[in-house]
């Protein structure tokens, strides 16, 4: 510790050294925390809409105390329409022990917003509570919308995941500065954010960087190449360009976000050709291209492609309540839009017959949840545990059943209320309105047992209940009080277990 001209100790700035030089962070409650570190040079200019490029080397200290820009973004889900520079691709890091001797458990946060939003320099992604545990927590900033999944001639395809693969490269050559242990190594994520982890167990490229993966609320939608093709086409006409890297990159990258955005307000008029999608309006997704993306998650699994990997993954049982309401339709949906989501949605020939006799007592407002949670977020993550023992692999299953007793509970157990009990930041911008504030005491235990459950994985790879299995099927059931039991959605996973999740076709040229 060093010491004032007057003797008094006091905890000096953390400096530690890097492969492309020396940062100097600040200190938090404890932690020392290093913010808006690049991994990857800006993707700007000749390197626009190419694969990341490792970040140069600087001389001298460079601060790290401030967030790195977000990278353009759609607004429609809240994201940041700040544009404070084009340094995109930037990682931050909380540690309790920035010494290399140390050898902490590493955890790897990639931020969800449906592929077009994202942040992590959002108040609820503060890692300083899940690291007071001991563990070293990284946050990080990837491509998004047009600018890093659109499929354009002469660009790689899932620029966004090649991003985190190269963050998941600066991790393994630099945590070890940070106190971190780079063969323990742990990936997690939420909604988009668990797409990618499920999509980085598949990819080839991200093989051996990681030990351990956390897949939370993972999407069901990867495009095939033709129909990522198609919006991508239709995105550039709306700008008035040719999809092709050449063509948008004469477009400011500010602009993108609003084309991709005017295509998701228009998505319905694309019924016939793009099929499930515009039911709720998906128009940017990982693609499966046959190359970054050799094959779909829940195949490449199946397959053995992780087998090497320790997985947990799970879902809330309320996934569309949220989405529902911002739609506009909680309380009021009709038979009507019942009747069309189960048709576009439940899988097989009959699956709204199907639907409607697994749940005879469900009235049509809960049948419409049920479809659009299932198709879009619970039997997708459901299917990657499932694929993950199929294919060699161990797995643990949970589900989030508490419900979330802000807005007068009308949000039950919805999508994304894992993500501030999983970090503990419960009573800032929506886990404040989810949560309620001040947080009660039910909610701080039930925060602090998941925190405890993920960090445990990401030390020793046992969050503290039995792997899952095709006999028992086992689940953490976290609620008040938190439960070990068979999985519960039974009606939906016998609905569903013939389902491959492939690729999501162009249905017609």
């Amino acid at each position: 510790m060093a010491v004032t001209a007057s003797g008094t100790p006091y905890e000096s700035e953390p400096e530690v050294r890097t492969a492309a030089g020396v940062l100097r962070g600040g200190r938090e409650a404890g932690m020392a925390v290093f913010r808006g570190i690049p991994y990857a040079e800006p993707p700007v200019g000749a390197l626009r809409f190419a694969a990341p490029r490792p970040v140069r080397g600087w001389d001298g200290v460079r601060p790290a105390v401030a967030y790195g820009p977000p990278p353009p973004q759609s607004g429609l889900l809240g994201g940041s329409q700040e544009a404070s520079g084009d340094d995109w691709l930037t990682v931050n890091v909380w540690t309790p022990e920035p010494d290399q001797a140390a050898g902490l458990p590493v955890m790897v946060w990639i931020p969800g917003g449906g592929y077009v939003s994202g942040n992590s320099g959002l108040p609820e992604y503060d890692a300083g509570r899940l690291a007071a545990s001991g563990t070293v927590v990284v946050t990080l900033n990837y491509r998004l919308g047009i600018e890093g999944f659109a499929l354009i001639d002469g660009a790689p395809a899932n620029r966004g995941l090649l991003d985190q693969v190269e963050a998941l490269r600066w991790v393994r050559d630099n945590i070890r500065a940070f106190g971190g242990d780079p063969g323990r190594v742990t990936v997690f994520g939420e909604s988009a954010g668990g797409g990618s982890v499920a999509a980085l167990l598949a990819m080839p490229c991200a093989a051996g960087l990681f030990r351990r993966a956390v897949a939370q609320s993972v999407p069901g939608t990867f495009f095939s190449p033709e129909l990522a093709a198609d919006i991508a086409a239709a995105c550039a006409d709306e700008l008035g360009v040719r999809p092709t890297a050449h063509g948008l990159s004469a477009v400011d990258p500010a602009r993108l976000p609003a084309a991709g955005d005017a295509i998701s307000a228009k998505i319905v008029r694309w019924r016939e050709r793009w099929g499930q999608i515009i039911h709720r309006p998906i128009p940017f997704a990982p693609v499966v291209d046959g190359d970054v993306l050799p094959m779909t998650p829940w195949q490449a699994l199946a397959d053995g492609a992780a087998r090497d990997v320790e997985l947990l993954a799970g879902h809330t049982r309320d996934e569309h309540r949220l989405f529902s309401l911002i739609d506009g339709v909680l309380g009021q949906v009709t038979p009507e839009q019942t009747e069309t989501a189960l048709r576009m949605l439940a899988p097989g020939p009959d699956g709204a017959r199907r639907y409607r006799e697994a749940f005879p007592g469900a009235a049509e407002e809960e049948l419409y949840e049920l479809v659009n949670g299932d198709w879009l977020f619970r039997m997708p993550s459901l299917h990657l545990g499932d694929a993950q023992i199929a294919g060699g692999g161990r797995a643990h299953l949970y589900e989030l059943t508490w419900p979330a007793p802000g807005l007068g509970g009308a949000l039950g157990a919805c999508h994304g209320l894992d993500v501030p009990l999983v970090f503990g930041n419960l009573s800032s911008g929506q886990p404040a309105m989810l949560i309620g504030t001040p947080p009660s005491p039910a909610a701080e235990e039930l925060s602090a047992r998941i925190r405890t459950a993920w960090t445990a994985f990401a030390a020793h790879g046992d969050p503290g209940w039995p792997p899952y299995d095709a006999e028992r099927r086992l689940a953490q059931v976290f609620d008040t009080p938190s439960t070990v039991t068979a999985y519960p959605e039974e009606a939906s996973r016998l609905l569903w277990q013939d389902h491959a999740f492939p690729a999501l076709p162009l249905l017609a040229p």
